[in-house]
């Protein structure tokens, strides 16, 4: 589904993404960890065609990115779910959930939004999936955060695509809310053989949901493996942070603190 070798980006004279290799397979959920600046969005944005890589292999749904491709031909491939829904407020849930299907009509139809009874069909059956079937045709405002992300997820996979993009699809959801949008994400995709990359900061969250997980730290990959291999040393290597130590005892409020060299 996803092909990248030796994948290289610049902006200016900042190099951000330094020889990326990662193959990701249908059914596939990688989760990629890093702090902000690491590469993570760089290498999304280049895996959704909105920057263009310098040098390197990059093969989406197999469409290679590096030659020229149309966007309209890259979207019946690759799906995004964005991390604030980027949803209408006003339409209904369905309506929503239809936008996913414009790419895939002639033009004179997606212009007016004349959609197909199968494409109708398709977006309830998305919608079943995420668990929001009762609420198609509600307004979309009405909903939680949780559940217009929900709908966001819907919106991707009434797409059909080889292959779903997310970033920080739950940064703004309490945990609760956000595991249960992950939980729909992943059995959706998985159900599909839909290769998803998703890009998080919770680590528990990339343990508990990832089939894989990349870290990148400054542009590198720096770990490539099993949930349960992340361990102090790998976390480590992608946030240039020592492994977790007990903090020391708080000083008396009466000490006073000397320099290494004496009292002066």
């Amino acid at each position: 589904m996803i092909h990248i070798r030796e994948l290289r980006k610049c902006y200016g004279s900042n190099q951000v993404l330094h020889g990326i290799d990662l193959d990701v397979q249908p059914g596939e959920f990688v989760v990629m960890l890093g702090l902000s600046g690491a590469g993570k969005s760089t290498l999304l944005r280049c895996l959704n065609g909105l920057a263009q890589a310098d040098s390197g292999t990059l093969q989406v749904g197999g469409i290679d990115l590096m030659a020229r491709h149309s966007r309209r031909a890259l979207a019946r491939e690759a799906a995004m779910v964005f991390q604030h829904h980027n949803l209408v407020p006003r339409l209904s849930v369905l309506k929503n959930v239809l936008t996913g299907r414009l790419g895939a009509l002639p033009t004179l139809p997606s212009l007016l939004q004349l959609f197909r009874q199968s494409d109708i069909d398709l977006a309830h059956e998305c919608l079943e999936r995420v668990g929001l079937s009762h609420k198609a045709h509600e307004r979309t405002e009405s909903l939680s955060g949780g559940q217009m992300q929900r709908v966001g997820i819907a919106r991707a996979l009434a797409q059909q695509p080889r292959v779903i993009l997310a970033d920080e699809p739950v940064a703004s959801l309490d945990p609760k809310t956000a595991r249960t949008v992950l939980q729909y994400l992943r059995d959706a995709t998985r159900g599909l053989g839909i290769a998803v990359v998703c890009n998080l900061h919770q680590v528990d969250y990339a343990r508990e949901f990832g089939d894989r997980i990349v870290g990148l730290a400054q542009g590198r990959m720096v770990y490539d493996g099993k949930p349960q291999g992340l361990d102090e040393a790998a976390l480590h290597a992608i946030y240039h942070a020592p492994p977790a130590a007990a903090a020391p005892p708080a000083p008396s409020p009466w000490q006073v603190a000397i320099p290494a060299g004496g009292l002066l």
